[in-house]
């Protein structure tokens, strides 16, 4: 699995954009603008349930 982070394929050209890393145990969320401030982690069955939302819109 890569654990490199990467843009967020939601996030919008510009200023408002998220970095994303992916691992084994679940997914870090960070601000490319604010990297230095941390990140969000999610286990598997919240980062899944979070993808699944936004795949049917309900964002």
């Amino acid at each position: 699995m890569n654990t490199a982070w990467h843009k967020s394929s939601y996030s919008a050209n510009g200023a408002n954009c998220v970095e994303v890393r992916e691992r084994v145990d679940g997914a870090d969320v960070r601000d490319t603008q604010h990297r230095d401030a941390g990140h969000l982690s999610f286990s598997p069955r919240e980062w899944r349930s979070f993808l699944q939302d936004l795949r049917s819109d309900r964002f």
